[in-house]
C-alpha cells in the first residue's frame, strides 16, 4: 500500500507537470497521460484534482477518460499483458493465445491478479501486423506469439518480480 508521503509526492509531481505546460486548455489528455504513468491509473481523487487545476468540468474528464481504452479507473497489475485481437492477429490465433493467458493466469481478460502482478488486456491493434499475433507487456513487443510461449512469458517476468 502506498504511503500519504508517497502519494503527495505524486500529487506534486503531477502539480510541476501541469504548471510546466504552456496552454492548459488543450492539455488534459497529456495531464491524463502523466497522471496514469504516475498512479497506475485515475482515481477520482487524481480526477478530481486534474478538472480543479485544468479549471474544466470533472464530467469533461470522465468523458475523456472513457473515451480511450488506454486510461484506466482500476488499479493493473505490475505486469499489464495486452494482447492484440485486430484482424490480422485475430486470424493467426490471437484468441488462442488470450485464451491460453486466461488459463495460466487464472482470469479473464480485462481483469488483475490477486497478488496484482499482472493485468490482462486484448487491444484492437497495435499496429504490428506483419508480426501478428502480438503480445506486449507493458513496454515490450512479442511478435509471432506461439501457444507454448505463454507460460515462458509469463514466467520471465514472474522471476523479475
Amino acid at each position: 500500500m502506498e504511503s500519504k508521503c508517497d502519494t503527495q509526492e505524486k500529487f506534486k509531481q503531477l502539480q510541476k507537470f501541469i504548471d510546466s505546460m504552456e496552454d492548459r486548455r488543450g492539455a488534459l489528455i497529456a495531464v491524463l497521460h502523466k497522471a496514469q504513468h504516475l498512479y497506475g491509473y485515475l482515481s477520482n481523487d487524481v480526477i478530481f484534482y486534474i478538472a480543479e487545476k485544468l479549471e474544466i468540468p470533472s464530467a469533461k474528464v470522465f468523458g475523456v477518460i472513457s473515451f480511450y481504452s488506454y486510461f484506466t479507473t482500476e488499479p493493473r497489475g505490475k505486469y499489464v499483458i495486452n494482447v492484440c485481437l485486430g484482424t490480422a492477429c485475430f486470424v493467426r490465433g490471437a484468441d488462442a493465445i488470450m485464451r491460453e493467458f486466461e488459463k495460466i493466469l487464472n482470469i479473464k481478460a480485462g481483469e488483475t491478479t490477486e497478488d496484482k502482478k499482472f493485468t490482462l488486456s486484448g487491444l484492437r491493434c497495435i499496429g504490428a501486423c506483419g508480426l501478428a499475433p502480438v503480445v506486449m507487456v507493458n513496454d515490450k513487443v512479442y511478435g509471432r506469439v506461439e501457444l507454448n510461449q505463454v507460460k515462458a512469458i509469463i514466467e520471465e517476468y514472474q522471476e523479475e518480480a
